[in-house]
């Protein structure tokens, strides 16, 4: 099944492919003439840095100058997984990759395609398979929507999470995680003892990690907060509720019965679905501070980002 797509890699051009968060755009990570492939297909800015996928700790250690204590731990406790960690390059490391950084952002995945085809290509950048800006591909259709019915997609299905990894710069302290994801940070601070924060969204040194410095998500449709005690009653809005039941709702009102889970894993999926049937708005309802479901954070920054 992936004999066709390897052979893609190996020469350079660049190939879809599931992981668990999103479909990720594929390429040989030590190939410079690859990588401005990606940046090209996507019209990616060039200063924003790529995630290097791998398949093992040996795969991770070729680009970084140490594993550290702290790394290690979260290693061997979320990888593979949704966590992408940010160590110190090593010189070999492509100037492309990093947008110049001194830092390096690694993930080793768990969906077992990426890790197939990561274990006979080689390590691979993956930026989000989709056009820049836009809501991250989480099914195939998504990126023969962008990229057109003939660019090479590996079928994976439907990905599981739906939002991209965590990413948790461990370059400097304190710890920050620049973008939340699956793995929250109240997990991350178990698994270490040393302090961990949530960087702010201004924060210039966000720049360090992909997927931060620019607006992303975004549908073509105006996504907004639910104002309180609105009516969800207008044709010309996508609803989307994430306490509410779905008994009885119309088919522009998108109810979540309270599974987050659920309602990050069809964000984006929703986000296309808007474009696709010409809404003009898609409005959210907002989340309340005692809500403690740790994929709030992921959600919350996902869809403030498509806000912009």
């Amino acid at each position: 099944m992936l004999d066709r797509y390897i052979q893609l890699l190996k020469e350079g051009n660049i190939v879809a492919f599931p992981t668990e968060t999103v479909y990720g755009l594929g390429a040989d990570a030590w190939s410079a003439e690859a990588i401005q492939k990606v940046f090209d297909q996507k019209g990616r800015p060039a200063d924003n840095p790529l995630i290097v996928h791998v398949c093992s700790v040996a795969m991770a250690q070729t680009f970084v100058r140490q594993v550290s204590d702290d790394a290690q731990r979260l290693i061997d406790q979320f990888w593979p997984g949704p966590l992408t960690l940010i160590l110190e390059k090593k010189p070999e490391v492509l100037d492309i990759i990093t947008a110049g950084l001194p830092t390096v952002a690694l993930r080793w995945p768990s969906h077992p395609l990426a890790q197939k085809l990561i274990d006979a290509a080689g390590p691979l950048v993956a930026p989000s398979a989709n056009s820049s800006g836009r809501p991250s591909p989480t099914r195939p259709k998504h990126i023969k929507t962008d990229f057109g019915q003939d660019f090479p997609v590996i079928d994976g299905g439907r990905t599981d999470i739906g939002l991209e990894s965590t990413v948790l710069d461990l370059s400097d302290k304190p710890y920050r995680i620049y973008r939340p994801g699956k793995i929250s940070l109240n997990e991350i601070q178990r698994a270490i003892s040393s302090p961990v924060t949530i960087a702010d969204r201004q924060d210039d040194a966000a720049a360090k990690s992909p997927g931060t410095k620019y607006t992303h998500y975004a549908p073509d449709a105006a996504v907004r907060w639910l104002k309180t005690d609105e009516k969800t009653n207008n044709p010309d809005t996508l609803y989307l509720l994430h306490s509410a039941d779905a008994e009885s709702r119309p088919a522009n009102v998108i109810a979540y019965e309270g599974d987050l889970q659920r309602m990050a894993r069809e964000l984006y999926d929703r986000f296309r679905q808007a474009d696709h049937d010409n809404y003009s708005t898609i409005a959210i309802e907002a989340f309340l501070p005692e809500e403690t479901d740790p994929i709030i954070p992921a959600l919350e920054n996902r869809i403030g980002k498509a806000i912009g």
